[in-house]
């Protein structure tokens, strides 16, 4: 698909993001904040729910991209393929399940969300800062989907091989987003 008529089809988020970076390092710090740093969920626990967002929205990059993070992270792969079938019966921590279906009212049916659905997530026993990082966690990947759709970026063997070697390198990097951002933006600004 071509979108950006100056860079090839079906781009890959280097290609995009070299060329078009402003904004690119805040972004890729919050993603740390957010996905690596102190929470009351796991790196995996909050990958999965990033995992799940991005399939709500049958966005196939992110949804893949980060089935492979929550991977590293200990999560079962299949586990997110039965979520979307039905979140219920998919063998997900019983604990996550408002959690999960918090964030796709929110994500399908964002004017819907009521003081109930928040009830659920603490009578699961997660706290108001773990509701929050649902949350974010939740807008970010409703945000970096239409990102990622919107440039016209579907996944591809070559990006697959190039995450792989991103995820060995950095999977215990709290700064693993912004190191991506500094490599994109190395890129951008090397003259060659």
């Amino acid at each position: 698909m071509t979108i950006f008529t100056s860079l090839p089809d079906n781009p890959d988020m280097v290609q995009v993001f070299k060329k078009f970076n402003d904004g690119l390092l805040p972004l890729c710090e919050y993603h740390d904040v957010i996905l690596r740093g102190a929470s009351p969920f796991t790196i995996g626990e909050r990958e999965l729910i990033a995992s799940y967002v991005s399939g709500l929205n049958a966005c196939r990059f992110c949804f893949g991209a980060h089935v492979a993070i929550a991977q590293s992270h200990g999560i079962d792969p299949d586990l997110l393929d039965r979520l979307l079938e039905n979140p219920d019966a998919s063998g997900v921590d019983t604990r996550l399940l408002p959690v999960l279906a918090y964030v796709r009212k929110l994500t399908l049916s964002p004017s819907k969300i009521s003081g109930e659905d928040a009830s659920a997530v603490y009578e699961a026993g997660w706290s108001e800062q773990a509701l929050f990082h649902a949350v974010a966690v939740c807008a970010l990947f409703n945000f970096m989907n239409r990102m990622v759709e919107g440039c016209g970026i579907t996944p591809s063997d070559t990006m697959n091989e190039d995450r792989q070697q991103r995820l060995v390198a950095g999977r215990d990097n709290p700064a693993f987003y912004t190191h991506f951002a500094r490599m994109v933006l190395d890129a951008a600004n090397d003259p060659d």
